[in-house]
């Protein structure tokens, strides 16, 4: 085994979506995975775009420098999907030599992608071009190693998969559930079954200032604290929500949430408010409500005015769901808590196999290393 410019083991493919029959129109993020594009093709002309199969790499040349990462991503899809004809697909010539999974391990190195962009040229947009990037010498073992390394990373990804389909039956369960309840129980008007809270943080006891996305969490504020006078905020504590009423500009979405764990700060134009009886409805319930894109859409349907559309207290106090039996409520939230720790859980898995192509790549190289020496003893 030895070191080898990768551009012997690969070759540029420009098969070009002529007859449209390709729509999925895909790019590639920083992370070298595919994504839906952003990019408004209205008018554009998709004849001209790039196919990629399965088992082919897109390249973006690009930006290599200015990212500090090797943009390229190898296609597991069964089905062709369409990338911008800036990008570049890269094939494996022969897959007896060069296993596609297991170049795509070495590019997931951040050792590779270091030296990517060192070698990037000087370029406004710091470019690595293709017969630069085919200079770029990787160990090739026999192609027994390569599966071996190749299966190991692959059944690790393959169980944290398997995990996270587990999740989207149980986030079908909390959904359905929501929507059956809406079809078969009687509306109620939440404004008899909520209240506001006005607490000021007058005595300053509170530091933590946090605001609201609009995936609907709390998160730690992003606000220059330096010189802010913090005793007009409100205080929003725990099992009480708070959201933003201006919803123009905001992704089509309403930023609320319900706070779990310790006190914080919002500012004092967002509008915190609690449930008034919790053994009537339940926080978690009520939020899953809120969760919903339908509670999303109703909420824009619903706000007013001019350059800044709000859906103020008003309309959140006229909002219509159902509030069935206390204990209907808690199994779905039982549900809903089981899903979030699995989320959790789903995430520290991804998290621990990152890691390890960088780690099963170095078993590569102290490899190669351990036979040079061996060699060099010999002589």
């Amino acid at each position: 085994m030895s070191y080898k410019p990768v551009g012997k083991y690969i070759q540029l493919i420009d098969n070009r979506n002529k007859d449209l029959a390709v729509t999925n129109l895909l790019g590639i993020n920083i992370t070298k995975n595919f994504m839906p594009s952003v990019a408004n093709v209205s008018g554009t002309d998709l004849s001209k775009y790039k196919i990629i199969e399965k088992g082919q790499f897109a390249y973006s040349a690009m930006q290599v420098g200015r990212d500090e990462t090797i943009r390229i991503s190898l296609y597991t899809d069964d089905e062709p999907a369409i990338i911008s004809p800036a990008y570049s697909v890269i094939e494996v010539i022969d897959e007896k030599e060069l296993l596609p999974e297991y170049m795509m391990m070495w590019f997931q190195r951040p050792e590779s992608d270091r030296y990517g962009w060192f070698i990037s040229d000087s370029s406004v947009r710091a470019s690595l071009d293709y017969d630069r990037l085919c200079e770029i010498e990787i160990p090739i073992p026999h192609i027994d190693e390569q599966r071996k390394y190749v299966n190991l990373y692959k059944g690790l990804l393959n169980n944290q998969k398997t995990y996270e389909n587990s999740l989207e039956d149980l986030q079908l369960i909390c959904d359905t559930y929501i929507e059956d309840l809406i079809k078969t129980q009687e509306s109620k008007t939440l404004g008899t079954y909520i209240q506001q809270s006005d607490e000021r943080n007058t005595d300053l006891e509170i530091d933590n200032l946090l605001g609201i996305s609009v995936n609907k969490v709390f998160m730690p504020s992003k606000a220059n604290q330096n010189g802010l006078n913090l005793s007009n905020y409100k205080i929003v504590r725990e099992r009480q929500f708070g959201y933003v009423s201006v919803t123009s500009r905001n992704g089509e979405k309403i930023s609320i949430a319900l706070l779990e764990g310790e006190a914080g700060i919002v500012s004092s134009t967002y509008t915190v408010f609690e449930v008034i009886d919790k053994t009537v409805l339940l926080p978690e319930y009520l939020f899953l409500f809120f969760k919903r894109s339908e509670f999303d859409r109703y909420a824009r349907f619903n706000s007013w005015g001019s350059a800044r559309e709000t859906f103020d207290w008003s309309e959140m106090c006229r909002v219509q769901l159902p509030i069935p039996d206390i204990k209907i409520q808690e199994a779905i939230v039982t549900i809903y808590h089981t899903l979030e720790a699995r989320k959790r859980i789903n995430k520290q898995l991804k998290d621990s196999i990152k890691p390890l192509c960088p780690v099963l790549m170095r078993g590569v190289v102290e490899m190669l290393e351990s036979n040079l020496k061996e060699v060099s003893y010999e002589i």
